[in-house]
């Protein structure tokens, strides 16, 4: 057997293993060890120890963990319930505006933290009980929460980009810089939807009742300045020193996680709980991220040793695609991808099995890596898996019911309400669904 023929077998084990759910990390580990020693004999052993050392002492790495303690801490505080809060009070008046503050202030938090499950979490704790009793529709209640915490995964720091730069040896800030405009962008079209949603359907929309937020102007002021001011000067200290070339993302991440603790002992939040389990936690994130990578070096090192990688180059190539249709053929299989695995995976095990090809199009890998970042946005939001979902249903009302409505006549609806699941009509896992 040659060793291309034990590359694409490698990769098919893979991917069976990742479909059945066995641990990625140890199952990348364990196929390039064992497809190395078939293919390469003793000379596996040493690829596994300068790999595993390049990817130890790589310093844009100590970002992820920084900046997962900074979102950590941020989310023990209470910072993002005062921000929410101070949010709400200002767009009070506007129809949809508990939708539009959830939007708006995930769109804050994101620029804080690119941890997705703590932001949807968080504001389906702190949002959703609140348009259950102003009876909005379940569906833009749910919708808007699950949108608006995934953005974290786009815009910065997220660690998605950091983890992209460090595979593809590219520039971080330059991937920085390129994901705030369609960040923001997906941020403004989302709040335009919700706008107009609420015009055409006033009732399953409302604005906040005038008596909770009627308060005197000097309150207010108050709210807005103690909610939002600390919270973006901590931001702007971060990513602006990253954007303006005064600090190098390891560095920011580092003054980030600082301020994070400075500002949660400001508003008295900060304690040993708080920063034993921010500790607890950023080492438990950051462990099963840095373990994948490790992983995912020494698989997709022997892949390409094998010769697997120019296997799959060739047969891409052959296909005589243009550069248009590669694109457009890669990003509808990242999203296939994304409805079962973690963007994690897709990342760091098969990205590298696009770029070559992409250089050989000439494709831009800034322009690519925010790309596939807008394309893992939605894969967070897409059934039949739809992650962003599972989080909201954690922590939502037995009402909210996750289910896919399909009939005898051949209709396949994501359900909202009562209406829109008719007698004789079966459920089964799906989007969410409000009974």
């Amino acid at each position: 057997m040659n060793n291309e023929t034990l590359g694409i077998i490698q990769l098919a084990l893979l991917t069976v293993a990742i479909f059945v759910g066995f641990p990625t990390a140890f199952t990348l580990l364990a196929l390039g060890f064992v497809f190395g020693y078939l293919g390469m004999g003793h000379l596996v052993f040493d690829l596994m120890a300068v790999r595993a050392f390049q990817v130890m002492t790589n310093d844009v790495l100590i970002s992820i963990v920084l900046f997962i303690f900074m979102g950590y801490v941020l989310e023990r505080s209470g910072i993002m319930d005062r921000l929410f809060r101070a949010i709400l009070v200002a767009a009070g008046p506007l129809p949809g505006s508990l939708a539009l503050a959830t939007i708006i202030t995930c769109t804050i938090f994101a620029m804080a933290t690119g941890i997705i499950g703590a932001s949807v979490t968080i504001m389906g704790l702190l949002a959703l009980p609140a348009m259950m009793r102003l009876q909005y529709d379940k569906r833009l209640a749910t919708g808007s929460i699950a949108a608006g915490g995934t953005l974290g995964i786009l815009i910065p720091p997220s660690v998605l980009l950091i983890l992209y730069a460090a595979n593809a040896g590219e520039s971080i800030v330059r991937l920085y810089l390129g994901a705030f405009v369609p960040g923001f962008l997906l941020s403004a079209t989302y709040v335009i939807l919700i706008l107009v949603f609420a015009l055409l359907r006033p009732k399953s929309a409302p604005p906040l009742p005038a008596a909770e937020r009627d308060f005197p102007y000097a309150r207010k002021a108050w709210m807005l300045v103690t909610g939002l001011i600390p919270i973006s000067l901590l931001i702007f200290s971060v990513l602006g020193s990253i954007a303006f070339g005064l600090a190098s993302p390891t560095e920011a991440s580092a003054m980030g996680g600082i301020g994070a603790l400075v500002l949660s002992a400001v508003y008295r939040k900060l304690n040993w709980n708080v920063l034993k389990t921010a500790v607890f936690g950023a080492a438990r994130t950051s462990s099963m991220v840095l373990t994948l990578l490790v992983g995912s070096s020494i698989f997709s090192s022997v892949f390409a040793r094998l010769g697997g990688s120019k296997v799959i180059e060739s047969f891409v190539l052959g296909l005589g695609l243009s550069q248009g249709q590669f694109i457009w053929l890669m990003m509808a299989v990242i999203f296939l991808l994304g409805w079962p695995l973690e963007w994690t995976e897709i990342i760091i095990i098969f990205m590298p099995l696009f770029w070559p090809i992409a250089a050989t199009y000439q494709i831009d890998p800034i322009w690519l890596g925010i790309l596939v970042a807008v394309n893992l946005q939605t894969a967070f939001l897409s059934p039949p898996v739809a992650m962003a979902a599972f989080y909201i249903k954690g922590v939502a009302p037995k009402s909210v019911l996750l289910c896919w409505c399909s009939s005898t006549s051949s209709r396949s609806w994501p359900c909202g309400s009562r209406t829109w699941c008719s007698a004789g009509e079966k459920r089964a896992p799906g989007p969410l669904h409000s009974d």
